[in-house]
């Protein structure tokens, strides 16, 4: 078993429990011989940015699969989303007191501030918006299409790289990255992973946040796969 590339979550991933990008992570990223991709419901900048510090190619996979770009010269494409999500804010909005997240920067999801009750909140939407959902990443909560997730997003990059999913191993630790393993050949998840991503994942690793991330590669690495 040989894989091609790695897709890697960035927040609660490659970081600090402080949000901080891990630099023992960084270093062992960037001593890989086979590409790496971003993936986050960040902003593609926030992406494009920590790919540019991290001394990556820039492919990237921004706002949970709705925003992809291959390399840093390239526009990203954007999916047509953020009409839906519009519409189903402003009737959550009668209802509670949200707070959006970057609104200037994002092209096809909404992020609120993770101040509200979830679960009532859900179950409103569900009654009016068959197609929007509400997402749980642990760092904001994304209002998005049923129709973009990371799993998605993944496809569509890897036919832009030239190469399948399925020759992807996914790395995460959140709800947000269940679809990439989906997708991927390989999906692990870091130790601070939630249960979802961690009953998705072929392997979990025993550290947390980017020293997960560093025993991920050399898992991968021990067994000949990258």
């Amino acid at each position: 078993m040989k894989f091609k590339a790695i897709v890697a979550d960035i927040d609660g991933t490659i970081t600090c429990e402080k949000r901080e990008l891990h630099l023992g992570a960084m270093k062992k990223i960037r001593s890989l011989k086979v590409p790496v991709v971003l993936a986050t419901g960040n902003t593609l900048c926030y992406a494009r940015t920590a790919s540019r510090l991290i001394g990556l190619e820039g492919a990237v996979i921004a706002e949970n699969g709705g925003a992809i770009t291959v390399r840093f010269d390239l526009q990203g494409t954007f999916e047509e989303s953020l009409e839906e999500c519009e519409k189903a804010y402003s009737f959550l909005s009668q209802y509670f007191k949200l707070t959006k997240l970057d609104p200037q920067y994002r092209r096809t999801e909404i992020a609120l501030r993770r101040d509200f009750d979830l679960q009532k909140a859900t179950n409103l939407l569900e009654t009016q918006f068959s197609n929007v959902e509400m997402v749980d990443t642990k760092y904001a909560i994304h209002l998005k299409s049923k129709k973009i997730n990371k799993g998605v997003g993944l496809l569509k990059l890897a036919s832009l790289m030239g190469i399948k999913a399925k020759d992807f191993v996914a790395i995460g630790d959140s709800a947000n990255d269940v679809e990439m393993f989906k997708v991927s050949g390989f999906g692990i998840a870091v130790g601070n992973g939630d249960e979802k991503i961690k009953e998705a994942a072929d392997y979990v690793t025993n550290a947390s946040f980017g020293d997960g991330a560093i025993e991920a590669l050399e898992f991968l690495e021990s067994n000949g796969w990258i």
